[in-house]
């Protein structure tokens, strides 16, 4: 059955309503208010109140059977957007630089496409829209659960989708096992003693010890981490001094460590604290370290990796199925999965030449990739109802 084009449409205007319209983690409210509306246009029953702004629809089929959910993500990042968009965010400083208002259209279509397919499916389809997602390390995933989304209706098994610009349109990255990594993110104060520039030898210099812990921390992935299991340590903000000619007190650094497995989560991370303690006491400074830990790696259960790989090459065949390598980029929905099995996949949305990565002021969503999402959404649902069914 093929997609009737209007839902298409409809998806693309609600899209860029939410994009107009971004809201960062935990501030959702508009933007859950506009996805109640269209559910109540389409006749969806929901609850709401997970993680504050969370809503769960839910879909009965025409025919008995298993409870699976598809989740997608409704928050916005706080970046001020350069896209040059003709619909770009009309809320200064924030934007949606990571797709998640193509997330939340498509599960609007997704919805609407499956309510015309009432008769093929066998039991129950949750649709949940995730807050939060973005704001790691607490997440709205573990909140909503918490907050009871899965009390009433408990899925077997949990599907989302993440657009994905380094894919072209029609394009589809599915893996079993880990396809996001662990992001864990650190803050390290480091304190020396100020004094006049021109007097080095009466202070503690902040800034060149912090400095050294930059560099030293580079040599954890170098030397530590076997190259065969992905690690990567990034200070992304270096904060320190207020004047030219004063040598400054304190310093502040600000980063991530991405790892894949636990394992090497573990090493890097004790190995982290090593070597800040270590540079610090040899430069004569203190340091206060607050380490977060952020989201779980995104680990897909091999049966229903498999299961998304054989509809999508049903629908779409072989070009749509590049073999890729996992990303450590975090994911929030990876909490859900150490809970519930089931997958996360990747849905290509290239714009082509010029396409900006996520998160990127410029960053932009090629809205050709709306019909396969919803189509494709829509029928790993079916699929997955069926052979969970055929298991009873």
């Amino acid at each position: 059955m093929s997609i009737d084009s209007k839902i298409v449409e409809e998806a693309v205007e609600f899209r860029r309503q939410l994009h107009r319209n971004p809201e960062l983690s935990g501030q959702e409210h508009e933007t859950s208010k506009r996805i109640q509306e269209k559910l109540d246009t389409i006749g969806i029953p929901y609850t709401t109140g997970f993680a504050e702004t969370g809503v769960l629809g839910v879909i009965e089929g025409n025919k008995p059977g298993p409870t699976i959910g598809l989740r997608a993500d409704i928050d916005a990042l706080p970046i001020t957007e350069s896209s040059g968009e003709a619909f770009t965010s009309e809320t200064e400083g924030v934007m949606h630089a990571c797709g998640h208002d193509a997330h939340t259209a498509m599960l609007f279509g997704t919805a609407k496409y499956l309510l015309e397919r009432r008769d093929e499916i066998e039991g129950k389809i949750l649709l949940i829209f995730q807050p939060a997602e973005e704001q790691s390390p607490t997440g709205g995933s573990r909140q909503m659960m918490e907050d009871g989304v899965f009390d009433e209706h408990e899925p077997e098994v949990l599907i989302a989708q993440h657009v994905w610009p380094q894919l072209p349109v029609g394009q589809f990255g599915v893996m079993a096992g880990p396809i996001m990594g662990n992001s864990d993110r650190f803050r390290i104060t480091v304190t020396g003693s100020g004094g006049h520039a021109s007097m080095p030898h009466d202070t503690v210099d902040a800034i060149a010890a912090a400095n050294q812990i930059v560099t030293t921390l580079q040599t954890i992935v170098s030397r530590n981490a076997n190259p065969f299991d992905p690690a990567v340590v990034t200070v992304g903000k270096f904060n320190a001094g207020f004047q030219y000619n004063v040598i400054a007190e304190t310093a502040e650094l600000e980063g991530t460590i991405r790892t894949q497995s636990d394992e090497m989560k573990n090493k890097v991370k004790q190995r982290f604290f090593d070597v800040v303690g270590n540079v610090a006491e040899a430069m004569g400074v203190k340091v206060e370290i607050d380490y977060m830990d952020g989201y779980p790696a995104t680990v897909n259960d091999e049966e229903w990796a498999e299961q998304v790989y054989k509809t999508v090459h049903r629908m779409y065949g072989d070009e749509a199925l590049p073999n890729l390598t996992p990303s450590l980029g975090g994911e929030d929905f990876s909490r859900f999965l150490q809970k519930y099995p089931g997958v996360y996949y990747w849905l290509g949305s290239s714009v082509g030449e010029g396409q900006k990565p996520l998160h990127n002021p410029s960053f932009r969503f090629n809205e050709d990739a709306i019909s396969y999402g919803i189509e494709g959404m829509a029928q790993v649902a079916i699929d997955t109802l069926k052979t969970l069914k055929s298991k009873e």
